[in-house]
């Protein structure tokens, strides 16, 4: 074989295996998202952090099969606000959800299921929105009509709100609160599938409900090939908390009904994610899937009174800035990647970091980047030791009931107006007082001042953001 032909070989074969290494770069599948939600699932009402009564086993294994963080915070003690930082990375009262059904989140704001939509992902949403209506014509005097399907999500099964975690069409014997009507029937918040209200498959629990919606839509992306993103926003344990009997009979031994009831309400859940992974398993996803869970806020503090919910060793409950109203259990698995039973135990973590941790690992960039609150916690999901190099801020306001609440976290202190009855900034140092029964303000002088001045930039800084700055007209 002459030189010219030897050359030309030489030629088509290095083409060759370029265009291959291209191709298998360009071809390589993105990671798969899924973003589950407890709603006031209280830190120490899972067994991997300590509860050893509680049944969740598939939580506590995915805990040792992934990572978890001990220090893990939602952005404000109660649902909406948590919710909306979940999605959109930013500081609640930067967007403008103070409270539960106050406003709803603005069109404006940019979501990470918008992100990843623009990013070639299916999106979909399960479960309980809280953060707008979803009924189109429907006018009510607080909020308005803001669905998913606004907020980047192709297709959604979803509630304006709360519903009996067991038989969601019907209110509960024991229930005498919101939605409560003489009739049986539930006469609050129903479930809307893409704008039309959903009347099959309604009975029995919550949390099967919404996963026979959620595991069809992963199922249909995975056919096709496509990435896909699915948020799973579970009602359970939020009041009215009911269990179904074979749950109930879990319990048997517990001789308080109102345990009985959240627990099985918990592990009846759990029971929902085990069937989440063995489907990912069934279908070959569970090595590309990354699942992120966590509560939107701490426990519910009338499931405390009652000795059912628990905050773990913290001190407060939902709707408090106390560390039982903000820390929450978390744990992100990512099988081929996340290595076994990571703790991150220094690191304080939020709600507000899982819109930049998930652009993060799967490779998609923010076109146009608003104010963003939240770090990606990539690197201490590796085992680096990273400083937070900004404070964690919260907020939770309803002035018509005097409450005007706030929290500055650092690595260290932590500064606070916890409650509504305690309307004093006060100081703890988490460090040496995770459980805040000390204030600290006066022995620590200069760093009190320091983080109050900081707090209120902070505050400016949410003022302009929800004021207009962010947006464009």
């Amino acid at each position: 074989m002459n030189k010219f032909w030897i050359l030309i070989i030489a030629v088509v074969g290095l083409n060759y295996q370029l265009y291959a290494q291209k191709d298998a770069k360009s071809t390589k599948k993105k990671p798969n998202v899924i973003m589950i939600m407890a709603d006031d699932l209280g830190w120490g009402d899972v067994g991997f952090n300590g509860n050893d009564v509680i049944k969740t086993p598939h939580l506590d294994k995915m805990a040792s099969n992934g990572v978890t963080m001990p220090k893990f915070y939602a952005a404000s003690p109660l649902c909406s606000p948590s919710r909306a930082s979940c999605l959109t990375g930013r500081d609640p009262f930067r967007t403008g959800i103070l409270a539960a059904h106050t406003a709803a989140l603005r069109p404006a704001e940019k979501t990470v299921a918008e992100i990843l939509k623009g990013d070639g992902y299916k999106t979909g949403f399960f479960g309980k929105w809280h953060l707008g209506w979803i009924e189109p014509d429907k006018v009510e005097s607080r909020g308005y009509y803001s669905p998913p399907s606004f907020h980047g999500f192709e297709h959604y099964f979803a509630t304006k709100s709360a519903v009996p975690t067991w038989d969601p069409t019907k209110t509960p014997e024991r229930w005498k609160g919101f939605g409560a009507k003489k009739d049986g029937s539930w006469g609050g918040s129903r479930y809307f599938e893409n704008g039309e209200m959903v009347t099959e498959n309604l009975d029995g629990d919550d949390s099967r409900i919404i996963m026979d919606r959620a595991i069809p839509f992963i199922e249909e992306a995975a056919k096709n090939d496509e990435p896909f993103l699915a948020t799973i926003w579970f009602h359970a344990p939020h009041e009215p908390v009911v269990a179904g009997p074979e749950y109930l009979k879990m319990y048997k031994n517990v001789d308080n009904i109102d345990k009985r009831h959240l627990y099985g309400c918990i592990t009846a859940m759990d029971e929902q994610i085990g069937r989440l992974k063995k489907f990912l398993k069934k279908k070959g996803l569970d090595e590309n899937t990354i699942i992120l869970f966590t509560s939107d806020n701490g426990a519910c503090g009338s499931q405390m009174k009652k000795g059912a919910a628990s905050a773990g060793p913290y001190r407060g409950h939902k709707h408090q800035m106390w560390e039982g109203g903000l820390r929450v259990p978390f744990i992100a698995e990512w099988p081929s990647h996340f290595a076994k039973g990571t703790v991150v135990n220094e690191f304080r973590g939020s709600t507000n970091d899982l819109l930049p941790t998930i652009l993060a690992l799967t490779g998609t960039k923010m076109p146009k980047k608003p104010q963003v609150d939240g770090v990606s916690l990539v690197p201490v999901f590796e085992g680096e030791d990273m400083p937070r190099d900004k404070y964690i801020a919260s907020g939770f306001r309803r002035l018509y009931k005097g409450i005007d609440l706030y929290a500055l976290i650092g690595e260290r202190f932590k500064i606070c107006i916890p409650d509504k009855k305690e309307q004093t900034m006060v100081m703890y140092d988490l460090k040496n007082d995770p459980y805040e029964t000390t204030d600290v303000s006066e022995k620590f002088p200069k760093e009190f001042e320091e983080m109050k001045e900081e707090l209120e930039k902070v505050k400016n800084s949410w003022l302009m953001s929800r004021d207009g700055a962010d947006y464009t007209y």
